[in-house]
């Protein structure tokens, strides 16, 4: 009985939709992309990193490869490109995570929970009962190019923002 409980449930949990992988943002005004943010695995916690950021014709603008801009709510004001903006996220039930968000221009930190809707990944920050979510669209291979390759995120060590 108890053997066939555990199977049961190692079974359910290689179920569950993974949400590693790359993912991009998107203005819910605009519909133009806003960031593109590699979700990685680091000793079984999920995390992810913005590694690109879109000027508005849709070109990569600032990357983890050459960073620009800066967080100004973060300390230290480090880049953007290469800011772990999403932390802590662990697997509740069948396919939701969840962890911490931190907004980089305000400094604030919020709840998150994250999902697999269809094709796209649902990012929601919550503060108490409220929340706000975004889908966010996967990026495909024709989103990198000789000068923005596909990080190797084996090699990420996740680095948790403090704000100001």
């Amino acid at each position: 009985m108890f053997k066939t409980l555990f199977l049961c449930l190692v079974s359910l949990s290689l179920m569950a939709e993974d949400i590693i992988g790359f993912w991009k943002s998107v203005d819910e005004n605009s519909g133009k992309n806003r960031c593109m943010v590699a979700v990685y695995e680091n000793k079984g916690i999920r995390y992810g990193r913005i590694i690109g950021t879109y000027d508005d014709n849709g070109h990569i603008k600032d990357s983890i490869y050459k960073p620009k801009e800066r967080a100004p709510g973060i300390v230290g004001n480090p880049f953007y490109c290469g800011l772990d903006l999403i932390w802590g996220l662990e697997l509740y039930g069948m396919d939701l995570y969840k962890g911490k968000i931190v907004d980089p221009e305000k400094g604030n930190i919020y709840n998150s929970e994250l999902w697999i809707q269809g094709d796209n990944l649902v990012v929601r920050g919550k503060l108490l009962f409220f929340g706000r979510s975004q889908e966010w669209v996967p990026a495909t291979d024709a989103d990198f190019s000789k000068t923005f390759k596909k990080p190797d995120v084996s090699k990420f060590v996740p680095s948790i923002p403090q704000v100001k």
